[in-house]
């Protein structure tokens, strides 16, 4: 309790964000601890105390159900709220947080998380393709919003996350996220099992400084005993309560959750019995009954206790209960029930007599605490109630044989497929094909997973969506016939949620099937989204003649499909392929065609993608007045419609030309304003390759210290950031600062990390330039090197070469060239050795020739022929 209070104190104080995680196992007083927490704040400051808004995970809910929960108790919307009327209030709470600004963005991301439409942006519309832009940006919106919130108020605003040991992969992402990046008085409380944190073995580090836990333990034998005559106080000084008490801590092992269920299995067995004094409730103690009771061992025997203590219909009813999960609706459970009755003559008005039992029932074993009912339903019209405790329901799912669960499935999801909800949420799509699935109705099954799946999608959920479509796919191949369109286009949003999780064998399994099926069926659009696809995949990972024939049957089909849009995106792709080979002029060439598509269809944020690709071409080449001027146009279109992701990145590719012509003050303005952006919109790796330039350019200019201390802190971010090529890009630039800096040691574990995370990856391109920079490395900087030295980094470079060689990467070739004809002329006895001479110059001439012909083809390019 301290803890929690000093944590509620800090954030008071310093007006800056504190999150604790409260670890513990079942029933040991996590959220009593919590709430206790919470009520002792509302009485110190009964006028004045702190916004709380709860959210809690179950088991198998939704990506962002813990998120969607926080959110609607923080708009005040309730279960069966009209949409309309519930946007209206999302709208309107956020004109008045935000005073108008962004409330379109903000509104169409927190809808995402609580099941809203809300009209997306042109900003929106332009980045939906990209699932890494979108995460980044709703991750910053979401954020922003809670810090303005949160600054809104006198007292900190407190978040409660529950039960995240249940919380999905895709909601515990962005928590962390949040944990590491809010700013404003916000206290984060995370309440969960130890098994969550053996999942994310990470989590305790996340925030640093900002973060504490607490791991509560079970009492000790005297403060469970203590804690058992306290839940034994009716029975007064009884001299049986000594039995029941030394029974009852032997047996819980200091879990004050099991101690109650102890009290409540000596009710069900008549030990206990409650007298007839409502005013003063007193309990007998029956010593010959307890004689006979078997006290259980363990949790699982007290569960079977109560489950054996129910009659046979009680336990039916909390049977059919069970197979609905952790919540369940009364009109599930009539409709379970009347599989097996017959109608009645005349179904008249009234509520019916199998309602009233079945109300009766549930009533009855609310008050036996077994289960809970909740205040509002999810269905308009019905009610909803929960098990109070989930190893009980985890039990009756065990004890009900194959072919009632099949009949209670059968009835559930007949009975969801007419619920309004499950038309349009993630999480009763997901109920009903689960439902459906264990009815044994597979194909309807099939559908409700795939709608399921591009809910998550929509999103951006892509963990839960790629688990989604993976079971829509399994059960469209137990159907037969099988709905062909729909395996299409789940084959291809699959493809597309697993790519953007970095698994691209899967991906290109997906993509591999949808092109066959395309084929067979002479569908060109989706078979040239196939190829796209496969070629993306191929030209990511080095393998660029296989991109190239995927690309360009791709671009052919979206041609012959009258497809503009598709064909301008093909021409960027194959534009960036010959641009990774350095021809120059055909990416070129390619780049302005798309330029001119986009240009014409008035596409303002890929118009500023494809300058951004022209920038790249151009730098590259040493044009470097003509990068500036293609990132500069880029970075205005980026800038006029709120792009942070792309006007992060497209400043950091200014900063690099600027450094690369000698302007170190501009380069510099360049570097610090990528960073905040990048840091604004909470993107870990491209942060961590700019500070990575931040750092380069302050020992570059002097400052050693202060170009050390970003390095590091570059580092720390980059290895907690997650993406391997992102990383290995972020290692790759830290050795060149440390090559710069004189650190070789350094430098040299730097690249060989780079090297071996582009050869994991695939990224063949990138790894050979990460080869010959180690060459560099090994050969040092001084005229002393030893022949070892020099004869180790000719091996670095020259594997290199051959990666380029086998590429058709020209550009790249030419510089490994011209690096080996340096190192080869370094060499002990080079001037007495012709074939050494020999082999020095023909490659160092053959690097001059490529570099001749590149410079000959950026110059041919007629001014203003991009604008």
């Amino acid at each position: 309790m301290r803890a929690l209070e000093l944590a509620h104190s800090a954030v008071r104080d310093r007006q800056q964000t504190h999150t604790v995680t409260v670890v513990g196992a079942t029933g040991i007083g996590k959220t009593r601890l919590v709430r206790d927490f919470l009520l002792r704040l509302r009485e110190a400051a009964p006028e004045g105390a702190s916004r709380v808004f709860r959210g809690s995970a179950r088991e198998g809910g939704p990506a962002h159900e813990v998120f969607a929960r926080i959110l609607r108790a923080r708009f005040g919307i309730i279960e069966g709220m009209a949409p309309e009327a519930a946007k209206a209030q999302v709208r309107a709470q956020l004109a008045r947080v935000l005073e108008d600004r962004k409330v379109g963005d903000v509104a169409y991301f927190l809808g995402q998380l609580l099941e809203l439409s809300f009209q997306d942006s042109p900003l929106i519309k332009a980045v939906e393709g990209d699932p890494q832009q979108m995460r980044s940006m709703r991750r910053a919106i979401i954020k922003n919003f809670i810090d303005t919130d949160a600054g809104k108020a006198k007292e900190p605003l407190i978040l409660l996350f529950d039960d995240l040991q249940w919380a999905h992969d895709d909601s515990l992402e962005l928590l962390s996220y949040l944990v590491e990046n809010l700013r404003g008085p916000t206290l984060v409380l995370c309440l969960t099992r130890p098994e969550m944190l053996a999942r994310h073995d990470g989590w305790r580090r996340a925030g640093a400084a900002r973060h504490s836990a607490i791991d509560l333990s079970p009492l000790s034998d005297g403060d469970a005993a203590i804690t058992m005559r306290d839940l034994l106080a009716p029975c007064g000084d009884a001299p049986e309560v000594d039995d029941l008490v030394d029974s009852a801590v032997t047996m819980a092992g200091g879990n004050p959750a099991l101690l109650e269920q102890m009290v409540r299995l000596y009710h069900d067995t008549g030990v206990l019995e409650v007298t007839d004094d409502f005013e003063d409730e007193r309990w007998s103690v029956h010593t010959e009954k307890l004689v006979t009771v078997k006290v259980p061992l363990t949790v699982q025997d007290a569960v079977q206790a109560r489950i054996a203590a129910l009659a046979l219909d009680e336990r039916v009813l909390l049977e059919r209960a069970a197979a609905m999960g952790g919540v369940f609706w009364l009109g599930g459970l009539v409709a379970i029930h009347r599989l097996a009755e017959s109608p009645p003559e005349v179904w008249e008005g009234g509520e019916a007599e199998d309602v009233v039992a079945i109300r009766a029932m549930l009533a009855e074993l609310v008050d036996r605490d077994y289960v809970l009912r909740l205040p509002d339903s999810t269905f308009a019209g019905d009610e909803e109630y929960v098990f109070k405790h989930n190893l009980e329901r985890e039990a009756l799912v065990r004890l009900t044989s194959p072919a009632a669960a099949r009949r209670h499935h059968r009835a559930i999801a007949e009975c969801l497929s007419f619920r309004e909800s499950a038309d349009t949420s993630e999480e009763y799509l997901e109920m009903l094909a689960r439902h459906r699935e264990k009815a044994g109705a597979t194909a309807l099954a099939a559908v409700s997973y795939v709608e399921a799946g591009e809910e998550a999608r929509s999103r951006n959920a892509n963990a839960k969506a790629a688990e989604l479509l993976a079971k829509g796919l399994a059960l469209l191949d137990q159907c037969d016939p099988a709905d062909e369109d729909l395996r299409m286009k789940t084959l291809h949003r699959y493809g597309d949620v697993l790519r953007a999780l970095g698994r691209n064998e899967e991906a290109h399994q997906a993509f591999d099937e949808m092109a066959t099926r395309a084929w067979r069926l002479d569908l060109r659009s989706m078979g040239a989204i196939a190829h796209q696809r496969i070629g993306r995949i191929y030209r990511d990972t080095g393998r660029l003649d296989e991109a190239s024939r995927q690309l360009t049957a791709a671009l052919a089909l979206f041609g012959q499909a009258q497809d503009e849009t598709g064909t301008a995106d093909g021409l960027d792709d194959i534009a960036r392929l010959h641009w990774l080979r350095g021809d120059y002029a055909l990416a070129l060439e390619y780049t302005a065609r798309s330029l001119a598509m986009r240009r014409k269809a008035g596409d303002a944020l890929r118009i500023a993608s494809s300058l951004n690709s022209l920038g790249v071409v151009q730098q590259d080449s040493g044009s470097h007045v003509s990068a500036l001027e293609s990132f500069e146009q880029a970075l205005r279109i980026r800038r006029d419609n709120g792009d942070l992701v792309g006007a992060a990145s497209t400043l950091n590719s200014l900063g690099a030309v600027a450094r690369d012509m000698g302007q170190d003050e501009r380069a510099l303005a360049y570097f610090q304003e990528a960073y905040a952006a990048a840091k604004e919109v909470g993107d870990r790796n491209r942060t961590a390759l700019i500070l990575t330039n931040l750092g380069g350019m302050h020992h570059r200019r002097g400052d050693a210290d202060k170009g050390a201390a970003l390095l590091k802190q570059s580092e720390d971010t980059a290895d907690e950031g997650g993406d391997k090529l992102a990383l290995a890009e972020v290692r790759s630039a830290l050795g060149r600062a440390y090559l710069e800096r004189g650190d070789l040691a350094k430098a040299r574990r730097s690249v060989e990390d780079a090297v071996s995370l582009y050869a994991t990856s695939g990224s063949r391109a990138q790894q050979g330039v990460a080869l010959r920079l180690l060459g560099e490395i090994a050969a040092g900087s001084g005229a002393s090197s030893s022949p070892e030295a020099l004869a180790e980094a000719a091996a670095l470079v020259k594997q290199s070469m051959g990666i380029f060689e086998a590429m058709g990467n020209e550009l790249e070739l030419a510089r490994s060239c011209r690096a080996y004809a340096a190192l080869l002329r370094r060499m002990p006895g080079h001037q007495s050795n012709a074939d050494a001479a020999a082999e020095a110059a023909q490659l160092a001439g053959r690097a001059d020739d490529i570099f001749a012909k590149m410079r000959a083809t950026t110059a041919s390019i007629a001014p203003g022929a991009f604008q």
